[in-house]
């Protein structure tokens, strides 16, 4: 599924955007795909978690894409969680992006 949205938000234009493998617990997990970790203490299951940072312009486009093309109905579609950026400052050369 992330790939379906990953996709699209390219074809979109979304900057900055970031994919991370996590581990997940809580009510939005899979019950299908669960797994036992000793070191989490508990069931998990793995998502991917994106990260994007991009202009106001642009945040309810991106959330309705996200939500289109990851919606399948069943627990475990995730949430969208948007979330002020104060200040974004590039490393390589110091400039506020």
């Amino acid at each position: 599924m992330s790939d379906k949205v990953i996709h699209a938000l390219s074809n979109f234009g979304a900057p900055r955007l970031t994919a991370i493998d996590i581990r997940a617990m809580g009510d939005e997990v899979d019950l299908q795909h669960l797994e036992v970790s000793s070191a989490h203490a508990g069931t998990y299951t793995t998502m991917v978690k994106l990260e994007i940072v991009c202009s106001d312009e642009q945040v309810n486009s991106i959330r309705d894409i996200i939500i289109k093309n990851a919606r399948t109905g069943y627990k475990g579609d995730g949430i969208v969680v948007i979330s002020p950026v104060e200040e974004a400052i590039r490393i390589r050369d110091g400039h506020l992006t």
